[in-house]
């Protein structure tokens, strides 16, 4: 006998559509009217009851708040950093997590613990002795101290790409050992290729908490040309006479990139 369909499960799908929409919608606000704010006069951005959308757009915000400071300076600035912070992690934590999967050293599985205990450690404990450290080498006010550490690995892309590689078949690297290559191809030629889905996650958690981190760059850069963008908007926000419609185009153009990675890298 021919189940009668259940007039329940329609329902039950529309109310969760209906909730999902509602929560994209309070989460999507302030996008829109950070957009609608970039392309207002600056009269109505304040204005009382608010103007949702401008009338008429003013195309020009995005010109002149780029021109008001030398914003191309501050993107240069952070995609160097990036870049570099990039190259760092990937070349070292690679490196390390293999290690930690594959090969075999006494006192290996401590090792990995006491590097999974550095997550513990917050950020301001180590602040101070860091900027004393750099502060010694003559680093302050340069890009090193923001790229520098990259290159000596990140507890948590470690343990991401380990556990990673853990999952990879082990005949593979047999079969390519059994071919004379050693440690290093069989990680260049072998691993890295079948790897991509994990590096592209480091890649895009370095590039998204560098271009967007604001404490390191406030910490150890002094002059204004090697501002970073996140610098670059506070001291636009901090300055004595506030444009808000040219604060929110500024805005814009900082995030669209991490937002373009992240829909571009996200499969």
């Amino acid at each position: 006998m021919k189940k009668s369909p259940n007039p329940l499960i329609p329902a039950k799908k529309l109310l969760a559509y209906a909730i999902l929409c509602i929560a994209a919608g309070v989460f999507l606000l302030p996008l829109f009217w950070m957009i609608s704010s970039s392309l207002k006069p600056e009269w109505q951005v304040l204005a009382n009851p608010p103007v949702w959308l401008p009338n008429p757009p003013r195309w020009e915000n995005y010109r002149e708040a780029l021109t008001y400071l030398p914003f191309g300076r501050y993107a240069i600035n952070t995609l160097i950093i990036s870049l570099g912070a990039i190259v760092g992690h990937v070349l070292s934590c690679t490196l390390v997590a293999y290690a930690f999967a594959r090969l075999r050293a006494p006192g290996k599985g401590f090792m990995f613990l006491l590097v999974l205990s550095t997550l513990m450690l917050p950020y301001p404990v180590t602040m101070v002795p860091l900027f004393a450290l750099f502060n010694q080498l003559g680093w302050i006010n340069t890009f090193l101290p923001l790229i520098v550490p990259a290159f000596f690995g990140n507890a948590f892309y470690i343990f991401l790409l380990r556990q990673y590689f853990l999952t990879l078949p082990p005949e593979l690297e047999d079969a390519a050992r059994i071919d004379g290559a050693n440690t290093l191809q069989v990680l260049w030629r072998v691993i890295l290729p079948i790897s991509t889905p994990a590096l592209a996650t480091v890649v895009i958690f370095t590039f998204q908490a560098t271009w967007n981190d604001f404490l390191q760059p406030l910490i150890y850069l002094q002059d204004q040309s090697h501002y970073t963008l996140t610098l670059g908007l506070n001291f636009f926000r901090g300055s004595f006479q506030v444009n808000w419609a040219y604060l929110m185009a500024a805005s814009l153009v900082v995030v669209l990139p991490v937002v373009i990675v992240f829909f571009l890298a996200s499969r």
